[in-house]
């Protein structure tokens, strides 16, 4: 499935963009994609990731490139004459400087944590993807399995008007820990829930990129 651009947006911080980004890039190149990751943050923490996993890492699978809010479709246009699968890590702001990395995207992921101010926050990434013309897929980030928060948040996520993914991640300690190493949770524990749950994840992202 060559040519495809994923863009995670999400208006406020701390929705886990960065860390979703990396493990589903990790995810897909394990399973024979040729990745690459796309860092737009001015804050670099993508770019940190990847520097960091050059360290540990013989073969990391995966290429990666920084690009300005503005220069990001120039950037994804050479990196998909080479690549199968684009990744774009943006800022946590949702502005007019966003609708390049949404125009760009064959789909936006909009990771949303589990409380009412992030579900607020969605709606206006929602809007500039909508007026970017870009199909949007809604995921339940650092959920707590079986709260009641979580479960309402599902069904709120099914009515904000896009596709909401089935899959929910939970809260867990080993996406920060390797994080920080520069590695993917699968790559700690590769049987483990939070692996699982990217696995199942990107199985939706690539779904979904089939359907068109």
């Amino acid at each position: 499935m060559p040519g495809h651009v994923i863009t995670l947006a999400q208006q406020k911080g701390g929705s886990g963009k960065t860390t979703l980004a990396a493990n589903i890039a990790v995810e897909l190149a394990s399973r024979g994609s040729s990745v690459a990751v796309v860092d737009t943050d001015p804050q670099g923490s993508l770019g940190r990731w990847f520097m960091t996993r050059l360290e540990q890492v013989d073969a990391p699978g995966l290429d990666f490139a920084t690009a300005s809010a503005w220069g990001v479709s120039y950037e994804v246009k050479k990196l998909l004459d080479s690549h199968d699968l684009v990744l774009i890590d943006t800022p946590p702001k949702a502005d007019s400087d966003a609708r390049h990395a949404l125009r760009a995207a064959d789909l936006v992921v909009v990771p949303v944590a589990a409380s009412a101010v992030d579900l607020w926050a969605t709606d206006s990434v929602l809007e500039l993807s909508e007026r970017a013309d870009a199909p949007v897929m809604t995921v339940l980030n650092r959920a707590r399995a079986g709260t009641k928060i979580a479960d309402a948040m599902v069904g709120e996520l099914a009515n904000l008007g896009a596709t909401a993914a089935k899959t929910v991640i939970g809260n867990r300690v080993v996406f920060a820990e390797t994080l920080g190493l520069g590695l993917a949770a699968r790559e700690k524990q590769s049987t483990g829930p939070a692996a699982q749950e990217i696995s199942a994840l990107a199985s939706e992202i690539l779904g979904r990129l089939a359907k068109g």
